[in-house]
Order: C-alpha cells, then sequence, then structure tokens
C-alpha cells in the first residue's frame, strides 16, 4: 500500500512540474482534463482566496483584475466557466458577462458581489451570489453543477462495458 501512494504521489509531482497545465492525475493511470475557471476581481485578497479554494478542488483558475484583461484571456479560448465580481472600475462584471455571452452563450458565468446583496437587474449570469452571504461549499457546488450542465448528460456505457459490470455483479 505505501508503495501505490508513494507512486501516486510522484505522478501528481511529475505532473505538476513538468509544465503539463491542464491534467490531473487520478486512479488507473488514466489523466482527465481539468476545468478551467476564468476568476475576475479587483480586490486581490478576494481573488486570492477564490483561487486557493478552487486549486485545491482541482480546478485550474487563471485570475484576471479587471473586465479589459479577463475579455482579452477569455478570447485566446479554453475557458470553462467565468466568475465574476459584480462592481469592478471600467466595465463592471454585469457588462463583463454580457459580452462573454455574446462571444460564448453556453459557458456558464457566476456574479458576486460584496456590496449588492439582491440583484433584481436583467442580466445574463447563470447565478448570482452575496458575497459572505454563501458558504464556500454553496459556491463550489454552484460551479459543479454548472460545469455538468455545459457538459450535457452523461454518455452511455457501451454495451460491451455494460455487459461486463454486470457480469461481475453476478
Amino acid at each position: 500500500m505505501l508503495l501505490v501512494s508513494q507512486t501516486i504521489r510522484l505522478r501528481l509531482r511529475q505532473t505538476s512540474t513538468t509544465g503539463r497545465q491542464g491534467t490531473v492525475a487520478t486512479f488507473g493511470g488514466r489523466m482527465k482534463p481539468k476545468r478551467t475557471i476564468l476568476c475576475v476581481d479587483d480586490n486581490e485578497q478576494s481573488l486570492s482566496i477564490r483561487k486557493v479554494l478552487l486549486e485545491t478542488r482541482g480546478y485550474r483558475v487563471i485570475v484576471c483584475h479587471d473586465a479589459e484583461e479577463a475579455l482579452a484571456r477569455f478570447r485566446k479560448g479554453g475557458i470553462d466557466l467565468v466568475l465574476s465580481d459584480l462592481m469592478m472600475p471600467g466595465i463592471d462584471g454585469a457588462k463583463l458577462i454580457e459580452q462573454i455571452k455574446a462571444l460564448s452563450p453556453r459557458t456558464p458565468a457566476i456574479l458576486l458581489s460584496g456590496k449588492v446583496r439582491i440583484y433584481d437587474q436583467n442580466t445574463q449570469a447563470d447565478v448570482f451570489l452575496p458575497k459572505g452571504m454563501h458558504a464556500p461549499a454553496e459556491l463550489l457546488e454552484r460551479i459543479r453543477l454548472l460545469l455538468v450542465r455545459k457538459r450535457g448528460p452523461s454518455r452511455p456505457r457501451p454495451q460491451a462495458e455494460a455487459g461486463a459490470a454486470h457480469a461481475e455483479v453476478a
């Protein structure tokens, strides 16, 4: 058992040091892509807390300090979800999400605000959460659900795999 855990740690360490971003080790030797979240906030402290929270849950996080920087990064591609603060200098979070949805309507977006508790204006964000009024677990669950919804229903297993699994149970 010790040898297995050392091997897993070694594989994880090799993955993180080889510069192959966007992959995470799983049991069975398969690599699955990490989901990439674009996190936008002008508050450095909030941004770093969210980055640590998401990275410890296996997400790849790209941070931006304003909407212009975020739009430029989004246009490069590879973003699975956008998490933005509402109140930012220049373009606010609602306008940022509107512009992102114009480029990619299926990209999920979450809007956060520390100053506004109820956001009743028309927004294209999939979810609005007031900062400090939700537990980190709620944010993580919302992200997970939005990413599942974006991906679509899980694919049915091929008949050969389904038959083999059924034979093992019997």
